[in-house]
């Protein structure tokens, strides 16, 4: 059997299985490690927006007081509200345009409803916003998945998605053809 036929052979399993009912569910590692990827994407955007703040609002809005940095609450809980904003507006568009972030294509993951549609923006929001107390909960929710028959976490079911592993051939900016 020569290396042509076996190429061959994966790419046809892979197209074979187009279904994601057939992939398996993904285990935390890979779930954290997409989590981490994304941080820094996220972070980028959080720096972007502290320095666009600075630049609207000048340094004078901040100073330091007897050794503590007080900052104009105004100014601390539009930029608080932007961050959660961009973050969520960066999960949301992802999730609901192909179920993958960045991170997420890097390790070969996937979010999807139970029903193996695309995630719906209400389905995004409850899984972001749930999904922010099931990790600074000493990561009870994700934990949850060892618990949990489908190895979901406490964020999937409440959003009633599912995180799925890719197989290794998976192109996520490939067309399907039916």
């Amino acid at each position: 059997m020569n290396s042509e036929n076996t190429q061959s052979d994966s790419k046809e399993s892979i197209n074979a299985h187009t279904d994601e009912s057939y992939y398996p569910r993904a285990g935390l590692p890979r779930r954290l490690a997409a989590l981490l990827y994304d941080g820094f994407l996220v972070f980028a955007m959080w720096m972007f927006i502290g320095y666009a703040m600075l630049g609207i609002f000048g340094t004078d809005s901040n100073q330091v007081v007897e050794g503590v940095v007080q900052t104009d609450s105004v100014v601390s809980t539009l930029t608080f509200l932007l961050m959660v904003a961009s973050s969520s507006g960066f999960y949301l568009w992802f999730w609901t345009r192909g179920g993958q972030t960045l991170g997420m294509i890097s390790w070969r993951l996937k979010a999807v409803s139970f029903d193996d549609r695309p995630m719906s923006v209400r389905q995004g929001i409850i899984r972001f916003f749930s999904a922010w107390p099931a990790f600074w909960l000493a990561g009870i929710g994700y934990f949850w998945l060892y618990l949990d028959k489908n190895n979901d976490a406490l964020h999937d079911k409440m959003s009633e998605t599912k995180v799925i592993l890719m197989p290794k051939g998976h192109k996520p900016f490939e067309k399907k053809t039916t």
